[in-house]
Formats: structure tokens, sequence, C-alpha cells
């Protein structure tokens, strides 16, 4: 299973499984929006799956939000991780 090879990533710095952390919920999230995306790729129409993909997105944006406030280093390392968000150059 893809949890499996992200979580020594992930505890690295704890050495510890922790399921609740921040990184890891970010990471399940992301597998969600992934397979979701796949899926309403073919089936259009499923907008119950819409609507479970928005959310999904709303309380991955809040976390990531919470996470870059707190601590930018761990967010940086995460969205660069997880290849989720284009490199902003300006």
């Amino acid at each position: 299973m893809v949890k499996k090879s992200f979580l020594p990533v992930i505890s690295q710095e704890k050495k510890e499984e922790n399921p609740g952390s921040i990184e890891f919920q970010v990471f399940n999230f992301t597998n969600k929006i992934r397979r979701l995306t796949s899926h309403l790729e073919l089936h259009r129409k499923d907008y119950l799956s819409q609507r479970g993909l928005r959310k999904i997105l709303e309380k991955r944006k809040r976390l990531l939000s919470y996470l870059s406030k707190k601590n930018g280093i761990r967010y940086k390392k995460l969205i660069n991780q997880l290849d989720i968000r284009e490199p902003q150059t300006h």
C-alpha cells in the first residue's frame, strides 16, 4: 500500500508512526484526492463524488494553511514530498 511507503518519510523526525499528525492527514487526503480525480475522469456526472472531493480539498487546504503558519519548514518539506503545489515564481 502507498501509506507504508510514506510512513518512514514522515516519521524520520518523530521516530514513531503518528496517524494524527498533520503530515499524515495531508498525505491521506492527497491519496483520496488523486483517487477521486481519476474516478471523476471516467464518471463526469458523479455529483456526490464531486461534492466529496470538494470537501476533502477544503480540509486539506485548512490543514496546509495551519501548518504553513505554525511551521513553514515542515510545510515546504511536505508540499515538496507530495508534489502538491506548483513552485511560485515571482
